[in-house]
């Protein structure tokens, strides 16, 4: 513990230096960052103020939406400050709580996408039963299972962490702190360690994105006894969950399921699951599914016209 309280500060080297490209992507990471509250606070409200709030699938995308928020608020409003005032450093004690922030809400939507994918399948696999097996309780319940898996994931990576010393070089070649970043700078040998993270991290979205395409897999199959309009609008809602399985694991595959190691490259990749994905998941679920607009235009258009009354 002695030697960990050697150094009680991060230095996170970010993307680049130039003042320029600073400046440059502080105003891209802003527009985002809106973009992103905008949209997820748009579909939450939306949702909860309209009756599709009991429907399974929009009561999953509003946990979704929320933990975008969540998981996105524990990096960028830290990185658009930095960049801004031209500091990069973080406190040891801030660097544990955001190295736990982001796979605890992380580990939470990995588990909520697969939730929406198994509410898919009984929806299209399963549609005289649905309403029984997506009954509110067991809804409920995939949600607790969802935050008690983000912190079943979380909190091994914390305890690893904490446990490390840290007496020489402060400099983490990233814009947040993240496990691997951290292992390179710690002052001991971390083979294990990695191998540990790399079982944890590396295994739950290699393991999750599995079931996922299994599932959608089995789903396209079940589409050929449906109707034209059936298929359609099953594809339509599956293609968007897809889309953000895809933006989402992807990135998270290639940084967390490989030889532990720290590359530059990771902070490009960690752009995906960190800021994009969670800013397109509103344009996603919205842009082809007609339920969803219906009730943003009637929920919103009704809080107009009150407004306009009173």
């Amino acid at each position: 513990m002695e030697r960990q309280r050697n150094i009680s500060e991060f230095i996170l080297l970010g993307f680049s230096y130039d003042q320029n490209m600073q400046i440059f992507c502080s105003v891209l990471f802003s527009f985002s960052y809106v973009a992103l509250l905008a949209g997820n606070l748009l579909i939450l409200v939306s949702i909860r103020r309209s009756p599709l709030y009991h429907q399974p699938m929009y009561y999953f995308l509003s946990h979704l939406s929320s933990m975008d928020i969540c998981y996105t608020s524990t990096v960028t409003p830290k990185l658009i400050g930095d960049l801004q005032r031209g500091t990069k450093t973080i406190s040891y004690g801030d660097c544990m709580l955001q190295l736990f922030a982001v796979h605890f809400f992380g580990g939470v939507e990995i588990f909520i996408l697969t939730a929406m994918a198994f509410d898919r399948y009984a929806a299209i696999c399963r549609p005289l039963h649905y309403m029984l097996i997506m009954n509110r309780t067991r809804c409920h319940l995939l949600v607790l299972a969802a935050w008690a898996g983000g912190a079943l994931h979380s909190f091994p990576q914390l305890l690893m962490t904490i446990q490390l010393p840290f007496c020489g070089p402060n400099e983490l070649d990233h814009y947040f702190c993240d496990i691997f970043p951290l292992l390179k700078v710690a002052c001991t040998d971390t083979y294990i360690t990695g191998v540990l993270v790399v079982a944890d991290s590396g295994m739950v979205a290699l393991v999750t994105f599995v079931f996922l395409f299994v599932s959608y897999v089995i789903i396209l199959f079940s589409l050929r006894h449906h109707s034209a309009e059936g298929r359609y609008k099953a594809l339509s809602t599956c293609g968007s969950h897809v889309t953000v399985v895809i933006l989402f694991f992807g990135p998270s595959i290639f940084v967390y399921l490989r030889p532990p190691a720290s590359f530059p490259e990771d902070k490009v990749f960690a752009l995906f699951y960190t800021i994009i994905a969670p800013m397109f998941n509103p344009l996603i679920y919205t842009l082809r599914n007609r339920e969803m607009i219906n009730a943003m235009r009637k929920v919103w258009c009704q809080t107009f016209l009150k407004e306009t009354h009173n």
